[in-house]
């Protein structure tokens, strides 16, 4: 079986790294909870929305991400039975493909280079499952797509849903 896995809000925890910043920034105390069934910069004073949208474009914000909780154990496992591909669009931010590279290397690093789509569209990826926070390149998926649930989420409904990697482990091992 052949699996791919996007980055962002699947194993990396952009969307908690936005409001982390956003705090800092402007000494808020924005929580994830009032970010529920919204984009971040949804969810902040119009005069803050371009800084919040232009954090992907700072140097260093791909690089110091979270990982999401289970994601490496639940991908070890995977990668050990499966084909497991890392699927990104990172051609989006400047900086991005160099540091999710990096940032793979460190946190998921049983996942080697070779496994590492980083392209636009994922409309073009062939496979099995596709595990992914957007709902758009699911759509177009020909296998089996998976819904991670991520805040931003929450309301979309008409795809098999993951709500942690607890989950997809349960589904796919």
């Amino acid at each position: 079986m052949t699996i791919y896995v996007d980055m962002d809000e699947v194993i990396a925890d952009t969307y908690g790294a936005h409001i982390e910043i956003y705090n800092e920034e402007f000494n808020a105390m924005l929580t994830e909870e009032h970010c529920m069934g919204s984009e971040v910069w949804h969810k902040v004073p119009e005069a803050h929305q371009d800084s919040v949208r232009n954090h992907a474009r700072r140097r260093g914000f791909f690089r110091n991400l979270k990982p999401i909780a289970d994601s490496r154990e639940v991908l070890n496992e995977l990668a050990k039975k499966y084909e497991v591909y890392i699927a990104s669009a990172a051609m989006q931010f400047p900086n991005s493909l160099e540091e999710k590279s990096d940032w793979l290397d460190e946190h998921f690093p049983f996942i080697p280079w070779q496994n590492r789509i980083l392209c636009g569209h994922k409309h073009i990826l062939k496979g099995d499952v596709l595990i992914d926070d957007r709902s758009y390149n699911l759509t177009h998926f020909a296998g089996r797509p998976l819904l991670f649930t991520s805040p931003h989420n929450i309301h979309t409904t008409g795809i098999e849903r993951v709500n942690s990697w607890k989950e997809v482990a349960d589904k796919l091992l």
